[in-house]
């Protein structure tokens, strides 16, 4: 018994080890960026490896905050951001459960062509949805970075999972009992898939926080660029600011983090039920 505690323990410790080397592997290159943003740009480029500032300053974020319509730039981010990730949580819901309790004619091909639009690389729907876009006179407006996002296959997916897990039972007791299929889903779908739903919070405001490409091809004015976008604002033909994009970026991670700590219960249990179904 002793030799299996002994070797039990040994097994622990090499796997905290790892995790820990796992850990600061993952964590470096934010630290080096947040060190980097106290740094002015002249010691990044002679001193690139110091992980620590010889002279602290904050006078890249000084400039980020004064000097560029950071404010705006997030105003536009979140806007953006908030607005699809409710729309999205909204549809995902509502049709997966649609997909889950009700029954119709074509569901199944319906619901396969759904799941296969995941498949397709974003890339090649670019150009339909720019031409699509700029003849709806939506070009250059935070309306051509939402309304296409209205629809979130993998949303759709994950809600009819946790749908399909609610007794039918459960629904036709209400049913009986007179209640509608709104009041239904708003009263019981809505509760009982909660931890899908933050979790897909996650991952939406992730993706639409840090997209880049869709607002580069969408917009092409400084005061409608939403924050990923506007890095590209610190860098000129011949010379970039890297303390200043430096501390954009550090910036950038402030609302992500927060809403993290906000939905982190429902994430990870989230994630535990879809691993056990």
């Amino acid at each position: 018994m002793k030799i299996g505690k002994k070797k039990i323990s040994t097994f622990k410790i090499v796997i905290v080890i790892l995790l820990v080397l796992i850990s600061i592997f993952i964590i470096m290159p934010y630290f080096w960026m947040l060190s980097n943003s106290f740094k002015t740009t002249k010691e990044i480029l002679v001193n690139p490896t110091n992980l620590l500032p010889v002279k602290f300053t904050i006078d890249s974020y000084i400039k980020v905050l004064t000097k560029s319509p950071f404010f705006t730039w997030l105003q536009n981010s979140c806007f953006i951001t908030i607005t699809n990730t409710i729309v999205i949580l909204f549809t995902s819901s509502m049709i997966g459960y649609v997909f889950s309790k009700f029954k119709f004619r074509f569901k199944k091909t319906l619901f396969a062509l759904i799941l296969a639009t995941m498949m397709v690389p974003s890339q090649t729907t670019m150009i339909p949805s720019f031409m699509l876009i700029n003849f709806l006179g939506l070009y250059n407006t935070a309306g051509a970075l939402i309304f296409p996002s209205f629809i979130n296959a993998f949303g759709i997916f994950l809600c009819k999972q946790f749908c399909d897990e609610i007794p039918a039972s459960l629904i036709e007791s209400e049913k009986i009992e007179g209640a509608s299929d709104i009041r239904i889903f708003f009263t019981i779908i809505i509760p009982l898939i909660r931890p899908a739903l933050g979790a897909l919070t996650i991952f939406t405001f992730l993706n639409y926080w840090n997209d880049y490409l869709n607002p580069l091809i969408m917009l092409n004015e400084v005061k409608k660029m939403t924050l990923p976008l506007a890095l590209s604002y610190f860098a000129t033909q011949h010379m970039a600011d890297l303390a200043a994009t430096m501390a954009a970026s550090a910036l950038i991670m402030v609302p992500v983090t927060l809403v993290f700590l906000c939905f982190q219960k429902q994430f990870i249990k989230g994630i535990t039920l879809s691993g056990m179904k």
